[in-house]
């Protein structure tokens, strides 16, 4: 999960909502069958976990991913947006095609978690040697989609249709001069040959307990988007503000006026909406007013149209703001992940499934999270519906444990058969295998 100047976080409160699971039929041998590779799954979240990598880099977590698909017989394509991996199981039955999405890239975080398979890993980002640690979790869930897919090969005969597991690399976005993550893998012909009916992703959480599933129908998670705004003057004294002009000033008038975007000119009621500062970068000292002065930050909403409707107001405020100080404001804005949108329709049939695995009480609503998930990507070629598996330990306090993307980041391995589970018992409903 991709968080540009926040640690991924869900909302702090959940509304927890009861579904019947009383009419779902039991899943042909989903717990039987996971119980059998709990075990795998666990082992290649450690050894994942004691060699992350970053974002395009993910070499060795691809031939990993590879040499296991391979030994179920299936279809491997990979170097898909350079370290992608895709496999196709081809059922007994004729039907629909679905998708199944793990990301596979950890982050530039050095580990503090005493753990004997605890990453130690070093690399370059952004020109500084870094530790790498998986602290969003993306090494359960590729353990988790390879159990998946070992569970659905074994049944393969009853399934009515196909799965596309998609080992996706970048989705925490691609170093900076490259491109990644699910955009670029629909570019390169993801879904060009067959795009899946239906497509699934699963993310781990530290904010909710072990073995519960968060689900929302419609907007989960919001759009990201980044912006910067040069803010041009003309340098002067610091003794003689009156020989230039001040785009520190400037800038201030700026920052104050943007906070109005969303306290009074978007309809709040409709969606949430943020704008955010996160660096102020000019001048050098005290008693010189610089020449220049650029602003960055983020905008995360949960509708496209307000969406749009903010990156235009932005740059006009910015404009006209600068332009009443004798300043310049150049705008621009730098197009993240969208709105992370979860079929409804898709939701309503897979809530009962869902529930028939954690049970009616471990399965709630989450309210709207402000990170964003390059997943949306998949969501707005075809129905998607993406979920949240708790993985704090439930003697401990969600709210006060570490976040993801925290050096502190801890998973509670026993989740992992849960969301492997869940997963696959999805599937098999997807694909007509329910009993």
């Amino acid at each position: 999960m991709r968080l540009t100047s926040l640690a991924f976080l869900l909302a702090s409160v959940f509304a927890s909502s009861v579904y019947s699971s009383s009419t779902v039929a039991s899943v042909h041998n989903a717990a039987e069958l996971t119980a059998q590779v709990e075990s795998k799954v666990i082992a290649w979240r450690r050894d994942l976990h004691q060699h992350p990598e970053l974002s395009n880099r993910e070499f060795r977590t691809s031939k990993v991913i590879e040499k296991h698909l391979k030994s179920l017989g299936l279809e491997v394509q990979t170097g898909i947006a350079h370290t992608g991996v895709v496999a196709i199981l081809k059922g007994g039955k004729p039907g629909p095609l679905i998708g199944l999405r793990a990301d596979m890239d950890a982050l530039p975080v050095t580990e503090v978690v005493d753990l004997p398979f605890a990453s130690k890993a070093t690399d370059t980002y952004r020109g500084q040697k870094v530790g790498v640690m998986h602290a969003c979790g993306h090494d359960t869930h590729v353990a988790m989609l390879m159990g998946v897919a070992e569970n659905l090969v074994k049944v393969k005969d009853s399934l009515a249709g196909d799965v596309m597991f998609i080992f996706q690399p970048a989705e925490e976005g691609a170093p900076e001069g490259e491109q990644g993550g699910a955009e670029l893998m629909l570019k390169q012909g993801l879904f060009a040959k067959r795009k899946p009916d239906q497509v699934f992703g699963m993310h781990v959480t530290s904010s909710m307990p072990t073995g519960v599933i968060g689900l929302r129908s419609g907007p989960a998670m919001a759009s990201e988007d980044s912006f910067s705004i040069k803010v041009t003057g003309r340098q002067t004294h610091g003794s003689r503000p009156w020989g230039g002009v001040d785009p520190i000033v400037a800038s201030a008038q700026i920052i104050n006026s943007v906070q109005t975007i969303i306290s009074r000119q978007v309809d709040i009621t409709k969606a949430p909406a943020v704008v955010s500062f996160g660096a102020i970068n000019g001048g050098i000292r005290s008693n010189i007013i610089p020449d220049e002065v650029e602003l960055i930050g983020t905008i995360r909403t949960f509708d496209q149209d307000m969406r749009a409707d903010i990156k235009v107001k932005l740059a006009e405020i910015a404009t006209n703001a600068a332009k009443t100080l004798g300043a310049t404001a150049v705008t621009e804005i730098q197009p993240g992940y969208p709105v992370t949108v979860n079929n409804p329709e898709l939701v309503s049939k897979m809530r009962p499934v869902i529930a028939s695995v954690v049970g009616d009480t471990k399965l709630i609503e989450p309210g709207l999270i402000t990170g964003a998930e390059d997943f949306s990507y998949y969501a707005l070629e075809t129905p998607g519906m993406f979920f949240f598996l708790g993985v704090t330990p439930t003697d401990k306090d969600p709210s006060q444990v570490a976040s993801n993307h925290s050096p502190a980041f801890y998973v509670d391995e026993s989740a992992l058969k849960v969301g492997v589970q869940t997963m696959t018992q999805v599937a098999l409903t997807a694909l007509g295998a329910a009993q």
